[in-house]
């Protein structure tokens, strides 16, 4: 099973073209603009469409989907107010860091930037310049890397470069204002320190020589964690400035994971879920009690743990994920993203996005 297109079929059965938009000109004639140089389009009914992912921005809240859509409410979802956004991409992932600062990627290798607790956007990165940043790394590379490793990465980063712009970031996670990490298909990881003005590929600073999907990262004090398909887990050595591999027991995909000081939960395919309380060392099977698979997560300001599932599902956990129960919500729907603020959780996904105050 294709994992990545499993993780986005919401995205991909909604978008008119991944690389390019259609216009009729002024001839009457078809002509292609690519999504990386379209603005998001303004839609009364965007909160009704495709949603991929929530956030929490101070006391807003912002949610992100399909076609560059960017949508934000400061009444708690009574009314939503649509972004500036410079293209018209999917959007997979947001991350804030306070009240202002926030990042968002997606399809075509985009990361966007906003200074405005999501009103406006910027582009800091898309697929052209990713592709054309990996090859130039890789190139640079000391003669006294791993020659297989070397000739792997060159030929990933060829590949890459031939295909365009079509590799998503499916995940992004900033330690503060400044340094902070995208993650997405075939292993694509890069690294900022200057808040996103400049970006580093680290496709090497991973222990994934199958390149495999990375879907999440999330770190908390205690460390920094990747997860992806086929059971990868990862966790960052400062000392090395690496990603190594973790053995965990389950061989499908995580799609992604929660951190607080002394836990790591990792969760994907078919209701799956471990975690870890000692660093990733061992980990422990967790009865989330769906089979549906897990989608989003988030950990609340309480410390409570949260998950939803593509079956509708939102799970809660007291106890640091020894036990989940079920939140008692009417008309559920798929879910692809959880954001909680207060007594307020935001859902998003394929019917757009839900604001349920449930009995936590």
């Amino acid at each position: 099973m294709n994992h990545l297109r499993f993780r986005h079929v919401a995205l991909a059965a909604l978008a008119t073209l991944l690389v390019t938009s259609v216009a009729s000109s002024a001839t009457g004639r078809t002509t292609f603009t690519d999504v990386l140089d379209q603005p998001a389009k303004t839609s009364a009914l965007v909160t009704q469409r495709a949603l991929q992912a929530s956030a929490v921005a101070g006391k807003r809240l912002v949610v992100a989907g399909a076609r560059g859509h960017i949508v934000y409410s400061d009444n708690l979802g009574a009314s939503w107010h649509q972004a500036k956004v410079p293209v018209s991409a999917d959007l997979t992932a947001l991350y804030f860091v306070n009240a202002s600062q926030g990042w968002a990627v997606g399809h075509e290798g985009v990361v966007l930037h906003t200074a405005d607790g999501g009103a406006s956007w910027a582009i800091q990165l898309d697929g052209r310049r990713a592709n054309a940043l990996m090859l130039e790394y890789v190139r640079q590379l000391p003669a006294t890397t791993d020659i297989s490793l070397l000739d792997a990465l060159k030929a990933e980063a060829t590949r890459a470069t031939k295909e365009g712009p079509s590799r998503p970031f499916l995940d992004v996670w900033f330690a503060n204002a400044n340094e902070g990490f995208v993650v997405g298909a075939y292993n694509l990881i890069f690294h900022t320190i200057d808040g996103g003005k400049t970006w580093e590929p680290w496709i090497d600073h991973t222990q994934n020589d199958r390149f495999y999907h990375l879907y999440g990262i999330r770190g908390s004090s205690d460390g920094l964690y990747i997860v992806g398909e086929l059971g990868l887990a990862l966790r960052f050595d400062p000392a090395t400035s690496r990603f190594n591999a973790l053995q965990t027991p389950y061989e499908g995909s995580y799609f992604g994971l929660l951190t607080k000081p002394g836990l790591v939960l990792a969760y994907g395919l078919k209701g799956t879920a471990y975690r870890s309380r000692d660093g990733g060392q061992n980990w422990e099977s967790v009865d989330t009690g769906t089979t549906a698979s897990i989608t989003a997560g988030q950990v609340s300001p309480d410390g409570r743990l949260l998950l939803c599932s593509m079956a509708g599902d939102v799970l809660v956990s007291g106890d640091d994920g020894a036990s989940f129960r079920r939140l008692d919500l009417k008309g559920a729907m798929p879910c692809t993203g959880l954001a909680v603020t207060g007594d307020a959780v935001v859902l998003t996904g394929l019917r757009g996005v839900r604001v349920v105050r449930p009995e936590l």
